[in-house]
């Protein structure tokens, strides 16, 4: 069940704030500064709160309403790419999962959406200032999602943390590998004895050159590229004269993404 000691609250417009019920006054950007035990008192979810100049409806959130109001520092990956991960690499509860480049935890969240409580989910991230805003929606999430795996973190590269990986899974191996990295190739060279017989590794590439360098690296080690690619959304939106028609705008570059099976 959701934990009772954490609220969302949600604007007309559908932005979300998503903040730990304490007794003490906090700032909650957007919001500005309160107490959330006098605030929120008698509040119940589906009920209306006044808040300076808004009215916010209190929320159960599930994975979109996360996303919505999670914390960001990097660029996160959407749930048109996180889907893809999801399905490509068949992900679903009690897997074991590996995955490095952690960063706001976009692509996480969802991660652990499917793992459910029997699941083991092992982040790597070498930026420490981006591991504090992952982990922290992380543990958001974590708060208010109805299961949750276990979650070991790893500072540093994948390649220099041998001894960590095998402390963490514990003579388990890999049933997924996720890995969004300027640079794969150590990284998949590293993974690939843990992974079982089957296990999958996916890579988030940017440019050509990377899923190139990618595709190589796994071709040398004797993994299999099922897919490689790009995932193109096209909105649309209703016409003026009645009707529904693609919208304007680019239709943004994500990155490419590479898939492998051992």
């Amino acid at each position: 069940m959701p934990s009772p000691n954490w609220c969302a609250l949600m604007e007309e417009n559908g932005r979300m704030h998503i903040f730990e019920i304490v007794d003490e006054k906090i700032k909650v950007k957007g919001l500005g500064v309160f107490n959330p035990v006098i605030t929120l008192k008698g509040i119940i979810v589906g009920d209306e709160v006044g808040l300076g100049q808004k009215i916010l409806t209190r929320v159960e959130p599930r994975l979109p309403e996360m996303i919505n109001g999670m914390l960001r520092r990097a660029q996160t990956i959407s749930g048109k790419d996180a889907g893809q991960f999801i399905t490509r690499l068949g992900l679903g509860p009690g897997d074991t999962v590996l995955e490095a480049g952690l960063g706001s935890a976009g692509s996480a969240m969802h991660i652990a959406r499917i793992l459910g409580n029997s699941g083991h989910h092992i982040t790597v991230e070498p930026r420490e200032e981006h591991a504090e805003v992952g982990l922290e929606n992380l543990r958001r999430a974590a708060a208010f999602f109805p299961e949750f795996p276990k979650n070991t973190h790893l500072n540093g590269f994948v390649e220099e943390l041998e001894n960590e990986i095998t402390k963490a899974l514990d003579n388990d191996t890999l049933d997924a590998v996720i890995l969004d990295m300027p640079e794969h190739a150590k990284s998949i060279k590293t993974c690939y004895p843990y992974m079982s017989k089957g296990a999958r590794l996916a890579c988030y590439a940017p440019t050509t050159i990377q899923l190139e360098a990618a595709w190589d690296a796994c071709e040398e080690i004797g993994l299999t590229i099922e897919w490689a690619g790009e995932v193109i959304e096209r909105p649309w939106s209703r016409a003026s004269k009645g009707g529904l028609k693609p919208s304007k705008g680019d239709f943004g570059h994500t990155a490419f993404l590479l898939f492998a099976k051992k």
